[in-house]
């Protein structure tokens, strides 16, 4: 594994060695957000089947600062008996894979690419799939991540795997895997060993046990018709599972893939308990799901979401279960007096967000942010972060209607099928979203240190007001220097103005001092 030193400094580490040093590291690296994700479930899981996980929510707050608290799961990797296979290449019980596969791969299965989420695309980029059959092969290290991840957030659609000549029909269907859809949330500490713990539940039945093979452990699934989701054996179960069949064939020398056969995994039946890192926002239809990726929507838009739940959380800490990552969280005193203004909290940790955006089987980005929490702050980071994006939204709405109002004095008598491209001429919004994550960035940063909520909303109002004008002016500037151009330019930028002087513009907007 990949990990980064106190020292910032990027290091090759044994599985053994990243749990046995956790606290002398700052973290695991990937080439990804989701590969690091990725990552970090195995390593949850393995501490989960260690039995390295806090015994009640009351002893949480006291375990997540108890350093070395993991070396139990090191030494449970080294006392393994002999017979529990860890190999990535074994013959019958590869580690993470289906050796079902075995006497399909050679003449069934791509180049190693097809292992790698982003560089799969569609599995026809080309029509004869040339891409997947490169041959350069992929370092062991880096194809057992990019197999990690693929169990994780593998995304939904059609195997390039025939049914009809390996193990079913049902093995070219792949279901979206555990994080395919939606935002996993991840609390960060300053060390790798402080993320672990901070993110490793109590546990109030079995762990479960590792998913080290499809051939070991618990009976698998077929591939001859759709299963129901099986139930989750515990934790362990849960961050190991394994949402692919896949199986890796080793170059002649053993240190890298060159081969792979890539199909449908196991399903799970999740409940509820399994997503204890969810927090949930509205789709269009005003049902309410796990926070999902989007391409349009960044997740900064709905930081908001994860303070309330800790802020509802704390509201309840007399009946606090520590069953979600939110309701542990609050359970972290707050601190005693306020620092002064400008000085980091006692404690601090950042709320890191992670999902993938795909259709179907092609993957389109990653999206990730990171949040500041401090523990008793989680009501005023809710306030920075809900004004914030209602300011950020109201701004967005000015600016597509001063592109309207600058679209009908510029194209008086339009064709119905060009208003699209000619609105698109005067609109800023692309500009004025990829802006506004810094200054929201400062804004929560300002909010962590103690900062006045107020003072900080409206210095971001300002700042984000102006560089939407901005935005807005320059696209105005391609209009002509004719007395049209004069007139479409001044109705745009009146209408902006006008709009965020309404009395329903958010009063930081207005510059309404409270």
């Amino acid at each position: 594994m990949q990990a980064l030193t106190l020292d910032d400094r990027l290091v090759e580490r044994s599985l053994f060695e990243v749990l046995h040093h956790a606290d002398d590291l700052r973290t695991v690296e990937g080439a990804t957000p989701g590969e690091k994700v990725a990552v970090i479930e195995f390593l949850l899981a393995v501490c989960y089947a260690a039995g390295a996980y806090p015994a009640s929510a009351d002893d949480w707050p006291a375990w997540v600062d108890e350093k070395n608290a993991l070396r139990p799961a090191a030494e449970w990797l080294a006392r393994r008996p002999e017979d529990e296979v860890w190999d990535l290449f074994h013959p019958t019980e590869p580690l993470g894979q289906n050796a079902l596969l075995a006497p399909f791969l050679d003449e069934h299965g791509a180049g190693p690419a097809q292992l790698v989420i982003e560089r799969v695309g569609d599995y026809n980029q080309f029509f004869d799939h040339h891409h997947l059959e490169h041959p350069s092969p992929l370092p062991v290290a880096q194809a057992f991540r990019a197999m990690l991840t693929q169990h994780v957030y593998g995304p939904a659609g059609r195997a390039r795997i025939s049914g009809k000549a390996t193990l079913g029909a049902t093995i070219t269907n792949l279901a979206a895997t555990r994080l395919g859809t939606r935002i996993r949330v991840i609390a960060l500490g300053d060390t790798l060993g402080e993320t672990l713990r901070l993110n490793l539940a109590p546990v109030s039945g079995p762990p479960g046990e590792l998913n080290l093979s499809w051939t070991t452990g618990k009976e698998r699934r077929g591939f001859t018709a759709k299963p129901a989701g099986r139930p989750v054996g515990g934790p362990a179960d849960l961050h190991s599972y394994l949402g692919r069949s896949v199986l890796l064939r080793p170059t002649p020398d053993g240190d890298a893939v060159d081969r792979v056969l890539l199909g449908a995994g196991e399903l799970l039946a999740l409940e509820d308990e399994h997503l204890q890192d969810a927090v949930y926002a509205k789709r269009a239809d005003g049902t309410s799901k796990p926070l999902w990726a989007s391409a349009t929507r960044a997740v900064w838009r709905q930081a908001h979401s994860l303070y309330a739940a800790v802020n509802e959380a704390r509201s309840e800490a007399g009946a606090n279960d520590g069953a979600t990552l939110y309701k542990r969280l609050a359970l972290f005193p707050p601190e005693d007096v306020a620092p002064e203004p400008g000085q980091q909290p006692a404690r601090r940790i950042e709320l890191w967000t992670v999902g993938l955006v795909a259709k179907q089987t092609t993957a389109i980005t990653w999206v990730d942010g990171t949040f500041p929490f401090a523990p008793g702050l989680e009501a005023r980071l809710y306030l920075a972060s809900f004004r914030g994006s209602e300011i950020a939204e109201f701004v967005a709405s000015a600016l597509y209607k001063a592109a309207y109002a600058a679209w009908t004095v510029a194209y008086p008598n339009p064709k119905p099928g060009d208003k699209d491209g000619q609105l698109a001429r005067f609109d800023a919004r692309a500009e004025h979203w990829a802006a506004t994550r810094e200054p929201f960035d400062l804004l929560m940063e300002r909010t962590t240190l103690w900062e006045p909520v107020h003072e900080c909303l409206f210095d971001y109002a300002a700042t984000v007001a102006a560089e939407a004008r901005r935005f807005l002016t320059e696209h105005l500037d391609s209009l002509p220097r004719n007395s049209q151009g004069a007139r479409t330019r001044v109705a745009a930028l009146k209408r902006f103005d006008d709009e965020l002087a309404l009395p329903k513009a958010p009063a930081e907007l207005r510059e309404e001092k409270a």
